[in-house]
């Protein structure tokens, strides 16, 4: 392969978000929208796990020398401030043209955008939110405008705004001003500077449209008028994909509702016919990278014919493989390295357990094997983002024991240069090992598993750590749950139950119509016993613990095997699946079959329903629940919550439910995070025996107590 200098994109094919340079397409979008209940982790987790993949600790090898030994021991309690409060410094964005950084930093205490000129000191801050905070920020192609998502109250109807960095005072424009709709799908092009796509559901909720952006004209103040309507949603589509040369819309995914397949659709310009390219039915997973350069091929990801996913070049025409570039046996394909103008492939990356690549350009396999050379020992580097003229990076190094770091990776020079750590609080602080372990299911299914915990000498008090989605999975490093729990003198298990992405479609569909009393659940069941056979748990002091899907599991875990649990934290749970899939979000309309086909059929059969949902089977709960919930969670409606918590403490089950106003899927305002933490911390202390903080609720905090609120109604009446 050349070894020409061109840009590189790199095309995410998980939820994590991955550097940006030109970005023709959003199929990671797509895919997103089938994760029903995964976006409580991020949120709920604190600044680490907030910023998916940017993970690092401060011990660079041939860089100035800095003071880095912890200043505690493991028998110290670290500070829920420090675990769970805002970063310092969060998700580098280098401006296309290489001049400036663009970042995540607190302002009076909420995070919004900064910029500096790279070699620089100087911070100057962008945007002005005072609520919720801005959690992700990208440049526009122009190399002066910041874009970013913001939606109100935790309702995700997020729009798009844009900030011109280069001026100063300049006030955010929403480019997206339709009140209720949400905005997605967003592209660039480096060819077209000046411009932005993006998917909104104004005209129909159900569907999204693709809209051009003027960018000058709308930072000029006239933001409506910015807008054009580019491809009307013809019905079914999810998502669009753009071709690079034209900035042209000539993908699109389409999901047929009466067989939950979908297929991806093509067409020559703007004004041609949509072709179907290829269709994956139900049970195969796949999505389109890109075009290629000789505009008769392009790039797909593909399990038909094979268990996991693989990286192809196939005809344009006819779909047919030219050639299968990567796969490996046991897990999918995740990242591709792209060159931004050949499309060549340069690389790829996989995660059974731990993050690999296999690299096809010699110059890209060189820079990381500096950067592994320059950076910390057992960690996991990744590129958070590039300029155009990939001479200037900013990277990062995950490990499982310290916070963030970032640096600046001269590629000419082949030098790194400390940026920024995300949390330097932390580093006062000696965090807990993560292991990766596998764990056999009852019926011989592997299942790979994350073990923390600091204390390693005998049997303690374990916490069964749910992922949410339940179509995502956990990966291995620094978790801020999960050192929590660690410090405060639990063994933490986190398990990639059967239904996790990321291992092949087989192991997937394994999940299908497993929820509660299924094989999903076992797998839970059956880690919870590995741990204390492994003599590594105290199986009298066992608690379940998740949110979204991990809070429905942890509801199952307390009604369908309630021996096993000392007691449970349920975080926007859903406790009836009929209710559940009646109240969703009305664009997640076409996917409503595909969640029947994976949950089960919960409208035509009552009775698998009854079965599977947890708030018909309160009488089995022996242990006390904490349940915490959103008020604006569009995903899991504060019903949920409700109807649950109200049935537990009529029959005189131990609940205890904190609700906040200002929320939604997860805690995004740190003083609601720390507020429920500390509450959990002292509900997992009386029942586990586990050490805590002393606990005052945050100032800022809006924790509200429906159980009193209805007890005090009760009491008047």
């Amino acid at each position: 392969m050349s070894k020409t200098k061109r840009s590189m994109r790199i095309a995410s094919t998980t939820k994590a978000s991955l550097p940006h340079t030109t970005r023709s397409h959003s199929w990671p979008m797509f895919k997103q929208q089938l994760v029903l209940l995964a976006a409580f982790a991020a949120l709920a987790s604190g600044p680490a796990s907030a910023f998916t993949g940017m993970i690092a600790r401060p011990v660079f090898r041939n860089m100035p020398p800095r003071s880095l030994q912890a200043s505690t021991t493991s028998e110290e309690l670290i500070p829920r401030e420090v675990l769970f409060g805002n970063p310092e410094y969060a998700a580098p964005a280098i401006s296309p043209d290489g001049k400036y950084l663009a970042f995540l930093k607190p302002d009076d205490g909420v995070l919004n955008v900064f910029v500096r000129r790279i070699g620089e000191d100087v911070d100057r801050v962008v945007t002005k939110d005072r609520v919720r905070g801005i959690r992700g920020v990208s440049w526009a192609e122009d190399s002066k405008t910041l874009l970013y998502n913001q939606d109100k109250g935790g309702d995700e109807n997020f729009h798009l705004y844009a900030v011109d960095a280069m001026a100063a005072g300049s006030e955010a424009v929403d480019l997206t001003p339709f009140e209720g709709a949400k905005a997605q799908n967003k592209i660039t092009n480096k060819r077209f500077p000046n411009e932005v796509l993006v998917a909104i559901n104004n005209r129909d909720p159900t569907q999204f449209d693709m809209y051009r952006v003027d960018l000058p004209k709308a930072l000029a103040g006239d933001a409506l008028g910015a807008l054009t309507l580019d491809t009307e949603n013809p019905g079914g589509v999810v998502g669009w994909g753009t071709e690079d040369e034209s900035f042209e819309v000539r993908e699109a995914l389409v999901i047929n509702p009466a067989d939950s397949s979908s297929t991806v659709k093509i067409r020559d310009s703007k004004e041609g016919e949509w072709r179907e390219l290829i269709t994956f039915p139900y049970g195969e997973e796949g999505q389109m990278i890109d075009f290629c350069a000789d505009g008769e091929s392009a790039l797909l990801l593909s399990t038909i014919g094979r268990e996991t996913t693989a990286l192809l070049k196939v005809d344009l025409k006819t779909a047919e493989t030219k050639e299968v570039i990567a796969a490996q046996d046991n897990c999918n394909v995740g990242g591709v390295f792209l060159d931004d103008d050949t499309k060549e492939v340069k690389g790829v990356s996989f995660n059974y357990a731990r993050l690999e690549r296999e690299f096809f350009d010699d110059d890209l396999k060189a820079d990381f094997e500096k950067l592994a050379e320059l950076g910390p020992s057992n960690a996991e580097v990744s590129i958070a983002s590039k300029s155009r003229d990939e001479k200037t990076w900013a990277v990062s190094f995950r490990r499982d024991d310290g916070p963030t770091e970032y640096a600046i990776y001269d590629q000419t020079s082949k030098s790194l240069s400390p940026l920024f750590v995300s949390s330097p609080s932390q580093l006062s602080y000696k965090f807990a090992p993560m292991s990766d372990v596998r764990i056999v299911a009852r019926d011989g299914l592997e299942l790979v598993a994350y073990l923390t915990r600091s204390d390693s000498s005998k049997p303690t008090p374990l916490i069964l750590l749910v992922h949410g989605g339940p179509w995502a999975r956990d990966y291995w490093g620094f978790t801020p749950t999960a050192q929590w729990f660690a410090n405060r003198g639990y063994a933490c298990l986190q398990v990639n139950f059967r239904g996790s992405t990321g291992y092949g479609k087989s192991f997937l569909h394994k999940g299908d119509k497993q929820w509660g009393i299924g094989t999903m659940q076992h797998d839970l069941t059956d880690a919870v016993a590995w741990a204390i056979n492994e003599g590594i748990a105290d199986g009298d002091n066992v608690c379940i613990y998740g949110g979204s899907y991990g809070g429905y599991a942890t509801l199952a875990g307390m009604t369908f095997t309630p021996e096993l649990y000392k007691c449970g934290v349920d975080i926007v749970g859903p406790s009836n699946i009929k209710t559940l899939l009646d109240s969703i979000p009305p664009y997640w309309g076409p996917l409503r079959n595909d969640m029947l086909r994976k949950i089960g059929d919960v409208d035509a059969d009552e009775d698998f329903n009854k079965a599977i949902s947890p708030l018909y089977h309160v009488d089995k709960i022996r242990a006390p629940l904490l349940i915490g919930q959103g008020a604006n969670d569009p995903r899991v409606k504060q019903a949920e919550a409700d109807q649950i918590a109200f049935k537990m403490s009529e029959k005189g089950i131990p609940v205890e439910y904190v609700l906040y106003p200002d929320e939604g899927h997860g805690w995004a305002r740190p003083d609601n995070r720390i507020d429920f933490n500390g509450r959990t911390e002292l509900f997992l202390k009386k029942h586990l025996g586990g050490r805590a903080e002393s606990f005052e609720p945050p100032e800022g905090a809006t924790a509200t107590f429906p159980l009193e609120e209805r007890q005090d109604i009760a009491a008047k009446v």
